[in-house]
């Protein structure tokens, strides 16, 4: 069943009484007179496909596009679902773009909004919905750019999950599994507790139960061994009462996550017997740190500076300011990893991409050698040359045809990409200028690591080496601000739990950062 959204395009008397009113806020109007551009026949029956033959809110129809239109409002003022469905009945500006002024109730539920977004995101239409965005800003301004000069850049995004440490982790995920068990038998949680051996889940918190001197590491590690002892115990008793409900979901994915818990935070400790456990030295790679959200992860803006979450990335077009792709990784992944989803968006606008402004962390994506291949200009701030007071690899003159590299000294050794050359030590111990050299033992000499990707390295440092270079580099900021912009409505911390339901906010926020660019165009 088809369900279109045709309010009307012309303002009626009361209508431009609204929107004259609306000078803090000229969104709403810019919404309320493009309204039917953005969501034009074509794009509604998209929004409409993902419904099939089901009609979205039963038998109170609403049209997909009116409830795609309210998930840019919440995006661009911040507001929940309740608050959405309130402001539908009660704020004129939202009445204004969604064509009910001065109804008494809203025209879509809180329930209809959220299966609304559930759908969005299956149908991948949160993809369309920036897609549209651009296009109505190409149209209010304008311009259809063939070449495309793209900026690509990212921003910590705070996880919504509570971080927490070894001991919370792992109780919190076996209170989970025994409130599950609890359900399944119909039986009080703490009684089953008491029979299963596992008593500390019965306590306030975890560590409350386990009561012992934090802060000696003693008692810490007693308290590890005591909670994990506990935590098999339940496993055991699962076993033995609930056989066949372990094997299937939902407890087969929680007692994986306990074992997967204590095998990440824990090892043995080998100063005990063979049941004691002690607190994992260094971090397990793709620790996960909450139970909330699981896919959340430790990372580093910078050495001092810890992330908890994720990061979200853009894709801007240099020339219109437009965000043109997104995309949403884990904390601890590479910058490298957003990439491939950001130039699969750019390639929906059918441009032709010839300049490319990345952070150093893209570099080591395989698609930047691939596009420069394909004759895209690729500018980047070089990697620092780092070797304290003595000479760094540019002291070396590098010959990338003849696979040579020549110190101050005159000395040539073989190199090749992705390989560190060594230079002999009879010639480097009796050179004269061997301490602004090297610091290794006499014996060995200095050692030069070659990138797998030095060609675009070298060049990169022989741009930034000219005023005219550094200028050029400069040129990316736009990104940095079209990132403060999202991050301005979208906040630090994720709204959502999980990489892809925050995907689709960053996209949402990415459209109404459009919306403005769009809304500028056409003043």
């Amino acid at each position: 069943m088809a369900l279109r959204w045709n309010p009307p395009v012309e303002l009626s008397a009361q209508e431009e009484a609204v929107a004259k009113k609306c000078k803090a806020k000229k969104l709403f109007v810019f919404l309320r007179k493009h309204r039917h551009e953005l969501f034009d026949d074509a794009f509604q029956g998209e929004l409409e496909a993902a419904y099939g033959s089901q009609v979205p809110g039963g038998s109170d129809a609403v049209p997909p596009a009116l409830l795609a239109m309210v998930t840019i409002l919440q995006a661009a003022f911040g507001t929940s679902d309740a608050d959405a469905v309130e402001d539908a009945a009660m704020n004129r500006r939202w009445q204004l773009v969604l064509g009910c002024l001065d109804t008494d109730e809203a025209p879509f539920s809180q329930g209809t909004l959220q299966k609304f977004r559930q759908r969005l995101i299956k149908g991948d239409l949160d993809r369309r919905l920036l897609d549209r965005t651009v296009e109505l800003a190409q149209r209010v301004g304008g311009f259809g750019h063939r070449n495309l000069r793209a900026a690509f850049d990212a921003s910590p995004l705070f996880g919504a999950g509570r971080v927490e440490d070894t001991f919370n982790l792992i109780g919190h995920a076996a209170r989970e599994v025994l409130r599950t068990a609890a359900r399944r038998l119909n039986r009080p949680a703490e009684e089953i507790a008491v029979e299963a051996g596992i008593p500390v889940l019965n306590a306030s918190s975890i560590k409350a139960g386990l009561d012992t001197d934090w802060d000696s590491p003693t008692a810490r590690a007693e308290a590890l061994t005591v909670l994990v002892g506990q935590v098999d115990s339940l496993s055991r008793w699962l076993k033995s009462e609930m056989a066949q409900a372990t094997e299937q979901p939902p407890l087969k994915e929680q007692l994986a996550t306990v074992a997967r818990l204590i095998q990440q935070d824990t090892e043995p400790d080998p100063d005990g017997g063979p049941q004691k456990r002690r607190v994992r030295e260094g971090v397990a790679k793709e620790r996960q740190i909450s139970i909330r959200d699981p896919q959340m992860r430790h990372g580093r803006k910078s050495k001092s500076s810890r992330v908890d979450g994720f990061k979200r990335h853009l894709a801007v077009d240099l020339d219109s300011l437009l965000i043109l792709g997104v995309d949403v990784t884990a904390a601890n992944r590479p910058e490298a990893e957003g990439l491939p989803a950001m130039l699969s968006d750019l390639e929906r606008q059918k441009r032709n991409l010839t300049e490319v402004l990345i952070d150093r962390g893209y570099l080591g994506a395989a698609e930047i050698e691939a596009h420069r291949a394909k004759g895209v200009a690729v500018r980047c701030k070089p990697f620092p040359l780092r070797n304290g007071e003595r000479y760094t690899k540019a002291a070396f003159q590098l010959d990338l045809k003849a696979n040579t590299a020549t110190c101050p000294q005159n000395v040539s050794v073989h190199i090749a990409l992705g390989r560190t050359a060594q230079f002999p030590a009879e010639r480097c111990d009796v050179c004269p200028v061997r301490a602004n050299c090297t610091a290794s033992k006499p014996g060995r000499g200095r050692s030069l690591t070659i990138h797998p990707n030095e060609p675009l390295h070298q060049e990169l440092r022989q741009v930034v080496a000219t005023r005219e270079g550094r200028l050029a580099l400069r040129a990316r900021i736009p990104v940095e601000h079209r990132l403060a912009h999202v991050g301005q409505t979208q906040g630090r911390r994720a709204r959502y739990i999980g990489l892809r339901k925050n995907l689709f906010d960053v996209r949402r926020h990415a459209a109404v950062a459009n919306l403005h660019v769009a809304r500028a165009l056409a003043a």
